[in-house]
């Protein structure tokens, strides 16, 4: 069975879905879900990785930091220049601010491309997520970087944005990096079940579901802290109690068939976040040793070569 999109400001329009009977849609969530697994798996087999080479270069580094350092006080210094304007705002950020810049960077080159005419099509197709694509793995994570109305491409990154410093001061910048895009593929997944289950294939876009589980899992780490809606600042409400409404309200949405958003992928990262904040980061951040020492092994093995050859 088809399913013609529905249209709303925050959808492009597209062509019809591809039509299946009601029967191969479970054959259809096989892919998308190995997917899922295998891209988490390597978004934090990656992230574990990055960690161990950031930190060994940040020791190997050190001295010649010093050293650098040292030099630039007899240096003469260039006042007033683009570039030093730059890096005094870029330094000026926080660790989690520095790590968001490039994903919203990235959701704003996609946003400039849904403009493009001759680009509507190859948008339709990979930055937008829905199991009766013809795509259908590629757009979980793509379409998590998709917006194609302004408002809720900045709304959604003003969230990541005033959330971003506590979320990686709890993670560092790997573990953050890992845990938001699997969110976004994982709420992608819990939205590509829910058009299986309720007939509704519209596509979907947006990093509205990544976003969420930054937003769930600080509102768990930090339940009392005081937050407010930046158009109503008088009104303040307790971390805990604001997750609370924001499920309660997706789940709503869910049962009673809401269209203007796509509740299943909210509430999918939304429930990312808690279980990540409670129970993922033991789970799986801490029992990346035996990876990273498989690592260690292979970059030893690998220096002592190019050493041994180089000594020849």
């Amino acid at each position: 069975m088809g399913s013609k999109p529905y249209r709303n400001k925050l959808f492009p329009p597209v062509e019809e879905l591809v039509s299946y009977t009601a029967s191969s849609f479970p054959k259809r969530l096989v892919k998308p879900f190995f997917f899922t697994v295998g891209f988490t798996g390597c978004a934090f087999g990656s992230a574990a990785i990055w960690q161990y080479e950031s930190l060994k270069s940040k020791v190997q580094s050190y001295f010649g930091d010093v050293h650098a350092d040292w030099m630039d006080k007899f240096r003469p210094q260039k006042q007033g220049n683009l570039r030093k304007q730059v890096n005094k705002w870029w330094n000026s950020l926080s660790e989690g601010q520095r790590t968001v810049t490039g994903i919203i960077a990235a959701n704003i080159f996609v946003f400039c491309l849904w403009k493009i005419p001759a680009m509507q099509r190859i948008m339709s197709t990979y930055f937008t997520s829905t199991p009766a694509c013809r795509i259908i793995c590629a757009p979980l994570l793509l379409s998590s970087f998709s917006h194609f109305s302004a408002w809720h491409l900045a709304l959604n990154m003003y969230v990541l944005w005033t959330f971003s410093s506590s979320s990686v001061s709890f993670w560092g910048q790997e573990q953050f990096m890992a845990v938001y895009l699997s969110a976004g593929v994982f709420s992608s997944f819990v939205s590509y079940v829910s058009k299986m289950v309720t007939g509704r294939f519209d596509p979907s876009l947006g990093a509205s579901g990544a976003i969420m589980t930054v937003l769930a899992a600080v509102c768990t780490k930090m339940p009392e802290v005081q937050l407010a809606i930046v158009f109503l600042p008088m009104f303040t409400f307790t971390a805990g109690n604001a997750l609370k409404a924001v499920i309660a309200m997706d789940t709503a949405g869910l049962v009673l068939g809401w269209r203007l958003f796509d509740h299943a992928a909210h509430l999918g990262g939304a429930l990312f976040g808690v279980w990540y904040a409670i129970y993922g980061h033991e789970l799986i951040w801490k029992n990346r040793e035996p990876l990273v020492k498989a690592w260690h092994e292979i970059r030893t093995r690998s220096s002592g070569r190019r050493g041994g050859e180089g000594s020849q």
